[in-house]
């Protein structure tokens, strides 16, 4: 029988008065691809922040090729052969390649000086190890989300890793990028690495890995082969409950058009022309790239419109910045929620009434038990997990942050909202709920555009869904004829009947 790679026997970890793991059991095998999952406080990050070294065990073990180890720090798993590639890269941008690579780990020739032609020559072979194609001397800056990836995967080559974790390493990539990624990743899978690959996506989980294993609140709640299961069963497994994969799409009676875009033009966008009524989900879908996300910054005022015209209940707007959008009731909750959503330094509360902050204040005061009790009525429409709301935005869960900024836009009194990728990087139940939430607020009467590069998404909640395709709309589909491959036809260009 093979000795496994990485052995973690019984490791339970405490804070305060919780047991974040409960003897939990790991293993993985030489060239294993092994799926870690579970929903946001399951318990993930705890276990691999162990294995890296951040935290130490309060019980348990950790075995790696058949040999007991202590990882008292982050320098023992590097030392031990454990690279943790973390979801937010930490890279230079105005650094070459090479210079990243080597970073606080430059070679030096025997005068001392930098030797810039070695770590080159290294970076090539470990670029060519990979099967990529990347200049040693190219800026970071200019490069896409799956090269930096790669980059952070050649740090521990260079390390000489054998286990390497990677923490929702596709959240913010294109389809070709993740592509580009799993060729790297069966690379190291051939040349004897062995991965843990976190993510909530489950249809790569299914693609790209061997084996899972599920933690359910701090335990091991399903393992196995990924060939034995589906996504389905794996979904169930997450969240302990059956999750509903069909549509939560319930019929409304739509009402007035709330919101009319004629002719809109701005950089990478030409000609766009669509409605939104009362109580409509209108979908906005495409390949990355395709401008709907560069389209709704553009409504919100983010971005300057060159040509067209909006109208709001019918009276004519100019949303020339965020301001303005916010006066005409348009709220927007933008992708990248860590980089555009939130304000990582403020707390739940004071992230939740930004945008409707005046009607706490008077006479220069912040009216704190009115702003409390406003936050505590969404909190229970919205279901948000959010017990303390003085603790930092960041100690919530991907979904709850989310619910945050939604309750920010409803405190405001948004009657349009804009959700751009509003469940990017949200774990599966927290996903069920955040559509539920939608078809709710849109039975109550608010109109909501939903931007989401996830077709099946757009099946489950849209009344109409726009395909965009090189910063134009290619069609609109009602909901009766909208399907995954119509989609697709038009997302590619294979089929075109351009709006005009």
């Amino acid at each position: 029988m093979n000795t496994a790679r990485l052995q973690m026997n019984g490791i339970v970890k405490q804070f305060g008065g919780i047991r974040a793991l409960k003897g939990v059991d790991f293993s993985l095998q030489p060239g294993e691809i092994h799926a870690l999952l579970g929903e946001n406080g399951a318990g993930k990050s705890t276990l691999m922040n162990i294995l890296g070294g951040v935290l130490q065990a309060d019980e348990g073990d950790i075995r790696l090729d058949g040999q007991a180890v202590r990882i008292a720090t982050p320098a023992d798993a590097r030392r031990l052969g454990i690279s943790f590639i973390h979801q937010e890269l930490n890279l230079i941008p105005d650094l070459t390649v090479a210079e990243n690579l080597f970073l606080g780990a430059e070679w030096t020739n025997r005068l001392g000086w930098l030797d810039a032609r070695q770590m080159q020559r290294k970076t090539r072979e470990i670029m060519d190890l990979l099967g990529v194609e990347l200049d040693p001397q190219a800026p970071v800056s200019g490069l896409d989300s799956s090269l930096k990836q790669v980059i952070e995967i050649g740090k521990a080559l260079l390390k000489d890793s054998t286990v390497i974790i990677m923490d929702e390493p596709t959240t913010s990539l294109t389809e070709k990028e993740i592509d580009n990624i799993f060729q790297v990743m069966h690379k190291l899978k051939q040349n004897g690495v062995s991965l843990i690959f976190i993510s909530h996506k489950l249809k790569e989980v299914m693609n790209i890995c061997d084996k899972y294993t599920v933690l359910r609140d701090g335990e091991v709640a399903a393992s196995g082969m990924i060939g034995d299961t589906d996504e389905q069963r794996l979904a169930q497994e997450l969240v302990g409950r059956s999750v509903q994969t069909q549509s939560l799409y319930r019929e409304r009676v739509l009402g007035e058009t709330v919101l009319e875009v004629k002719g809109l033009a701005a950089k990478g966008l030409a000609d766009i022309h669509f409605t939104l009524r009362r109580r409509e989900i209108l979908g906005f879908t495409g390949l990355a790239g395709a401008g709907h996300s560069e389209l709704m910054e553009t409504l919100f005022g983010y971005k300057a419109k060159t040509a067209g015209e909006i109208k709001i209940n019918g009276q004519l707007v100019q949303i020339q910045q965020p301001l303005h959008a916010l006066a005409h009731k348009l709220g927007f909750v933008p992708k990248n929620r860590k980089e555009n959503g939130i304000l990582k330094d403020m707390s739940i509360l004071q992230n939740f009434s930004l945008a409707g902050l005046k009607k706490f204040v008077r006479n220069g005061w912040i009216l704190e038990t009115r702003e409390r009790e406003h936050f505590r009525h969404f909190q229970k429409q919205l279901q948000m997990k959010a017990p303390q709301p003085d603790l930092p935005i960041t100690s919530l869960s991907g979904g709850n942050q989310q619910k945050v900024i939604l309750a920010r836009w409803l405190e405001a009194d948004a009657d349009i909202i804009v959700l751009d990728q509003p469940t990017q990087g949200v774990d599966i139940g927290a996903k069920s709920e955040i559509y539920q939430v939608i078809m709710d607020l849109a039975a109550e009467g608010k109109s909501f555009i939903v931007v989401s590069t996830e077709i099946p998404e757009m099946l489950k909640l849209c009344d109409r869904i726009v395909v965009m395709y090189q910063g134009r709309i290619a069609h609109i589909l009602d909901r009766q004829h909208a399907t995954e491959g119509r989609i697709m036809l038009y997302a590619t260009g294979a089929q075109s009947e351009r709006i005009s």
